[in-house]
Formats: C-alpha cells, sequence, structure tokens
C-alpha cells in the first residue's frame, strides 16, 4: 500500500477527514478531504429541475433521496479505495443553489413549491424593492419572491414562519439550527457590511411597506441567522444522520460549518476570497465574482452585491443560461449517432464540440447563436428561446457551429463585465472553475478571451463548490487562528499547480465581431419570446 494510501486511512478512520456536499443546478455531489485539503473521495448523483405551473422547482422528496444518494456512493467510493466504512468525520460543510424560496409554517411544512434561482418571476417586486432600498434587488432574490408573492395575494403568505434557501433548508435538517453563512443571506436580504447583518434600515422598510397586510410575523423573525465562515453552526443530530445517512453508520455531534451558497463556495474553491480576486464559475448558469476594493459609484440593476463567507463586498455578474444549449446539442449528436449505429459516448462528443471549436473562424463563421433556456435580467428577459440563426453568407460547419455556441454562453457575461470595467474594477487574479473547464482548455481560452484577461483553472477545478465545502469545513478548527484568506493562502493553496491561459488576440478580436451581433440580434431573440 502506498504512503499517501496510509495516510488517507489513518485520517479516514481517526475522524480526522471533512466532508462537503453541494447540491448544484444537475448534480449533487460530496467530497471527502484528508489533512493536506487534498479530496480523498467523491460521490455524486444527478437531477433535474421540473419546470411545474410555470416555476423551475424541485421537490423536497428529490433533496432527500439525491442527498442520500450522493452521500451513498461517497461512502462505496471510500470503501472500495481505502477499505473502510465512513463513520467519523471532523466537520461537515453544506453549499446548495443561492437564493430562491423556500418557505415554511411553524410545524416545518413546506408552503409553496421551491422556486428556484432560474425563475425569473418576480420583476414587479424586484424593481419596486430596489427603489424601496437604493439598492439593487435581483429577481431571484428570497426577498423580491417574498414580496411577489404578497403583490399576487398569496394565501401562503401568513402561514409563513421560517423563509430560507436551499443550503439553509438541507442545514436546518441536519443540525436543527435555522442559519445561514452570510454568502448566502446576502441572498436573501442584504447585508450591512458594518455589521455583517442583515441592513436593519432596509428590513424597517420592508416591514413598513407591509404593515396594512398585518400579517402575524416579522422580517427579522422568519429570516435565518446570519454566520459568517469559522463560525459555529451547530452539529450533526441523530435526526440529521437518518437524512444523510439511514444506515446509521455515521456518528452524530459532528460540527457543521455555516450553510452556503454556491457562489462562496466557489470563491473558496478558487481562493478568490481577498480584495482584487476574482472568479468565473461556467456551469448551467455562469457567473462571475469580483471582490471589491470599494463600493460601486451608484446602483446598476445588472449586478448584485454579495460577500464572500467571511463578509467582504463583491460585485457578482450572474446570467442564468450557460451550458445547458451546449448539453442539448451534445445530446441531439448522441442521438444521431446511435441513430447511424455508431453509438458514440457523450464524452467523445463533448471533446469534440471543444476540441472543433478552436478549428473554426475566428468569429464563429458569422453564426449566431442565444442558449436562452430561461429569462436574462441583464439583457432584460423574462423568458428565453434557445436560438441559432444564420445568413446565406455565414459559414455552416460543425466547427462554427461548436464555437457560436460556445461563445454564446459567454455572451450575456460579457455584457455585465461591460459595467464593471465602467467602475474600473481591476483584478489581480481570475480563476475559472466548473463544467465549461472540464474538457481540455477551450472553455478556459474563450473565457479569456470574452474577459480580456488572464484566467487560471486550477487542479481541483472539477471538484468545484463541494471541496469549497469540505474547506469552509475544515476552516472551523482554523478560525480561531488566522482569517479565512489567510487559511486559504496559506494552508491550502500554497504550491497547488494552476494552468493560466492569456488571451489570444485571434480569440478575442472574433469574440468582438460575434459579440457585435450578439447585441443587435438581440431583438431576434426578443421576437422569438414574443412571437413562439
Amino acid at each position: 500500500m502506498s504512503t499517501h494510501n496510509q495516510e488517507a486511512r489513518v485520517c479516514i478512520q481517526s475522524g480526522q477527514a471533512a466532508l462537503g456536499i453541494e447540491l448544484g443546478s444537475t448534480r449533487i455531489k460530496a467530497v471527502l478531504i484528508g489533512a493536506d485539503y487534498a479530496p480523498l473521495a467523491t460521490g455524486a448523483h444527478d437531477w433535474e429541475n421540473q419546470f411545474e405551473d410555470g416555476v423551475w422547482t424541485y421537490s423536497l422528496e428529490a433533496v432527500h433521496q439525491g442527498l442520500q444518494a450522493a452521500y451513498a456512493h461517497l461512502k462505496q467510493e471510500v470503501q472500495r479505495l481505502y477499505g473502510l466504512p465512513l463513520t467519523k468525520l471532523s466537520a461537515i460543510g453544506v453549499s446548495a443553489m443561492m437564493h430562491g424560496y423556500l418557505p415554511f409554517d411553524g410545524q416545518g411544512k413546506l408552503l409553496a413549491p421551491f422556486r428556484t434561482w432560474r425563475n425569473t418571476i418576480t420583476g414587479e417586486a424586484a424593481d419596486k424593492l430596489t427603489a424601496l432600498f437604493s439598492f439593487n434587488i435581483p429577481q431571484r432574490w428570497s426577498i423580491a419572491h417574498l414580496y411577489q408573492a404578497i403583490l399576487n395575494g398569496e394565501p401562503h403568505v401568513p402561514d409563513i414562519r421560517f423563509l430560507t434557501t436551499l443550503s439553509g433548508y438541507v442545514h436546518w435538517q441536519l443540525t436543527g439550527q435555522k442559519v445561514l453563512g452570510i454568502g448566502d443571506a446576502v441572498g436573501m436580504m442584504p447585508i450591512d457590511d458594518n455589521t455583517k447583518q442583515y441592513d436593519a434600515a432596509m428590513v424597517d422598510k420592508f416591514q413598513h411597506l407591509v404593515a396594512d397586510k398585518g400579517y402575524p410575523w416579522k422580517l427579522s423573525e422568519i429570516l435565518p441567522q446570519v454566520l459568517l465562515a469559522g463560525q459555529d453552526a451547530g452539529r450533526l443530530t441523530q435526526e440529521g444522520v437518518r437524512m444523510l445517512d439511514p444506515t446509521g453508520e455515521l456518528e452524530s455531534g459532528i460540527p457543521l460549518c455555516p450553510p452556503e451558497g454556491d457562489a462562496g463556495t466557489g470563491m473558496t474553491a478558487t481562493n478568490s476570497v481577498a480584495e482584487r480576486t476574482g472568479n468565473v464559475s461556467a456551469g448551467t448558469s455562469i457567473f462571475l465574482m469580483a471582490v471589491l476594493e470599494r463600493a460601486l459609484s451608484r446602483v446598476h440593476t445588472e449586478l448584485d452585491m454579495v460577500t464572500t463567507p467571511s463578509g467582504r463586498p463583491v460585485a457578482m455578474v450572474h446570467c442564468n443560461n450557460c451550458t445547458t444549449d451546449l448539453n442539448k446539442w451534445v445530446e441531439l449528436f448522441a442521438q444521431f449517432t446511435q441513430a447511424a449505429g455508431l453509438n458514440l459516448d457523450k464524452g467523445r462528443i463533448y471533446e469534440a464540440f471543444f476540441t472543433q471549436a478552436l478549428q473554426g473562424d475566428a468569429d464563429a463563421g458569422n453564426l449566431l447563436s442565444y442558449g436562452y433556456y430561461s429569462g436574462e435580467h441583464i439583457t432584460g428577459f423574462a423568458e428565453g428561446r434557445p436560438l441559432l440563426t444564420w445568413s446565406a453568407e455565414s459559414n455552416l460547419s460543425f466547427a462554427n457551429l461548436a464555437r457560436a455556441i460556445l461563445f454564446a454562453s459567454l455572451g450575456t457575461l460579457r455584457i455585465g463585465v461591460d459595467i464593471l470595467e465602467e467602475e474600473n474594477v481591476h483584478l489581480d487574479r481570475l480563476l475559472g472553475h466548473g463544467g465549461l473547464y472540464r474538457t481540455g482548455d477551450t472553455g478556459q481560452r474563450f473565457t479569456a478571451a470574452a474577459l480580456h484577461a488572464p484566467v487560471s483553472v486550477m487542479t481541483t477545478a472539477s471538484e468545484g463548490g463541494a471541496w469549497g465545502a469540505a474547506l469552509l469545513a475544515a476552516y472551523l478548527k482554523e478560525a480561531g487562528h488566522m482569517p479565512l484568506e489567510q487559511f486559504l493562502e496559506e494552508k491550502v493553496f500554497a504550491g497547488m499547480d494552476s494552468i493560466t491561459l492569456q488571451p489570444d488576440l485571434r480569440d478575442v478580436q472574433g469574440f468582438a465581431r460575434f459579440m457585435d451581433r450578439f447585441r443587435r440580434g438581440l431583438a431576434i431573440e426578443r421576437a422569438a419570446v414574443e412571437h413562439s
């Protein structure tokens, strides 16, 4: 047995390994890390949202089943790799898709289907709250969903006794604690940079706004308690054990760190929590996080003002659509190859898309693509229509199709980044993680071209937010000795391998021409939404 495996076995047997779990848009992932913070084993479970009654949602049953399936897969991997059961852990961290709407009554019953970040159904509420607070309130934030439910006169609102996010819900079920990490809490209600709690003046304004409704609750009473990275967030209960590991092999009493959103764990997993650092997370959605040196000059409705897990201010460019369109095209080509008797696996087809995209014309041959499967607030769409169009003069080829689809996945992000550049936001380091960066370096290369900046990808990029959640769990033991930024820089990422790509001039110029078409073509996308 290798020395590494022996050390891993000791770590697992002695209960020194930490666990991170992230409930992403298409996959629930569990990552176990050792004393050196490197992954020891992973488990995963694929799932998909449903569009029911005009709402993108997941059922709580799917949440529970998916969590158990991902953890069971992790246990199997630990047994296969190390010949050990998984019974003890040093700490657990939970992360999930940010924001959304999960309202519960006093008995813990869900009062309305989970409304995820993907919904763009709260425009009226978001606009009114933005004006009231003089602070941008995105449509997917919990407070926007709550106020829209009030404006709609939904009958469940008077019965609300607790409102949380998906990470907050899972953490509550595991520990009994109604708390939330600040990076996810800021997606429920704006945070005061000084107090690191919900902005008291805005809470008062909201309470006054709805005072005539006579609700038996106050906003301050139904929101989770805000915690910073490293603070005590409770321990795994016996009920929590049954939820996570129905076999009961896992011991209770394990400490948990504050639950975070995928933006917070993405920042952690890319060492992007210090000023002038940033990261791009590219999967079902795509977002860029820029840790700020100073406040922006004014309110920008296209940008979200959020925080790192330790409470530093962050400007976030969030787009709902990224790789879904690519995934659909891959599925289509997989069906074609099966019908043609070729039976290529999807991995080969993804590889073909990424490699051939590099061979296409610099501007994707004058093709234009929109991967808008849902709305995009940055470009003003309440809903979307996936679209591919070209002219008789266009160079229609597989290479250009692949390039156009990948360029389009970055198009709306580029529009949001324009605003950061106008605000003179500067980043010393930009790291990429997520599905766009898992196949070769094409996604990394195109991101560098789109953002006019060098982009780095670390060797752990494929582990993503689940690894970030595990790091936040491991930080519990170090929080009393050093800030999160120092912990990551000195303990976790020192000497870690990464690959950095500078923008390629051909790609930069080609992407700029594509973006000119992308901006002008938004009228075509709008017509598609209005007439189909």
